[in-house]
């Protein structure tokens, strides 16, 4: 049984960061700890909420307490999502180093296409310049890749090229969590994975939601997660987590709401042969 660290954001209503995380991680099979690094009622996208962001003392405390159990000694992974600020990622990377050998998987939440940056000043610099070195996977979205990368993405090529550079400056393996580009298909959305062994797509229907669920990207970068930790293979992973994260729209979609239906869809993304195959593209 292998144990992961999760760090991120907590709502009581919902799911997005850790409770969009956790729950399919263990589903899987993980023993997880989840370390929050705010308490709200619900996601930031309804425009209202209420609770506390916590201060990076407090994640302290809580990470010192867990390793005075012994258990950061023994863990198999760490996960990073939304950071909140520069000094709560300092937090983050002082227990990246403390967890070593563990993986570390990176999800840089900082911004999208048509939002921009929705982080505070500092934190993509911060990002790119000292998470992204340390980590073993980052798993941005195309508007992330961009910055990551410091170049437009349109093609496939471009795509490529720009998880080459990522590669480059520190991860083993780069997860693009959805890629649309003017030489894909208008009604699909794809996936990218990008290793030193090769690069493989995978491509699912884009299904209409107004608004579109949060915390998708969350819930993908903890299922490829736990699937490549199992098979320590790109392209299993891949496929794994993209027919994963399709169920889950699905069910939402089906359901009618705005929260990923995570609980309706647990068998279907628990499901170990995917509905989608990974192409390998380089």
């Amino acid at each position: 049984m292998t144990a992961i660290l999760s760090i991120q954001s907590h709502v009581a209503f919902g799911h997005v960061g850790n409770r969009a995380a956790v729950f399919p991680l263990e589903r899987l099979g993980h023993e997880v700890i989840a370390v929050n690094t705010v308490d709200f009622s619900n996601h930031t996208g309804y425009g209202v909420w209420t609770g506390e962001v916590f201060s990076p003392a407090h994640v302290r405390a809580i990470l010192a307490g867990v390793a005075e159990r012994g258990a950061l000694k023994q863990l198999d992974a760490v996960l990073s999502g939304y950071l909140g600020d520069v000094a709560l990622g300092e937090v983050v990377l002082e227990t990246v180093a403390t967890a070593r050998p563990a993986f570390y998987a990176c999800d840089p939440v900082m911004g999208d296409v048509g939002r921009g940056f929705f982080v505070r000043p500092g934190l993509p610099e911060f990002i790119a310049q000292r998470a992204l070195p340390l980590a073993d996977l980052v798993t941005p979205n195309r508007f992330e890749l961009e910055f990551l990368a410091g170049t437009e993405v349109r093609t496939l090529a471009d795509a490529l090229a720009a998880t080459a550079t990522i590669r480059s400056r520190g991860p083993k393996l780069v997860l693009v969590t959805s890629l649309d580009r003017k030489d894909g298909a208008s009604d699909m959305i794809e996936m990218l994975v990008d290793t030193a062994d090769g690069a493989w797509l995978v491509a699912t229907p884009l299904l209409p939601f107004d608004p579109m669920p949060n915390g998708a990207g969350d819930a993908v970068c903890a299922l490829f997660l736990s699937h490549f930790l199992r098979t320590r293979d790109a392209a299993t992973a891949l496929a794994r987590a993209a027919s994963g994260i399709y169920a889950i729209f699905e069910a939402t979609k089906e359901k009618g709401q705005r929260e990923l239906a995570l609980i309706a869809a647990q068998d279907e993304f628990a499901a170990t042969t995917p509905r989608f195959v990974a192409q390998k593209v380089r």
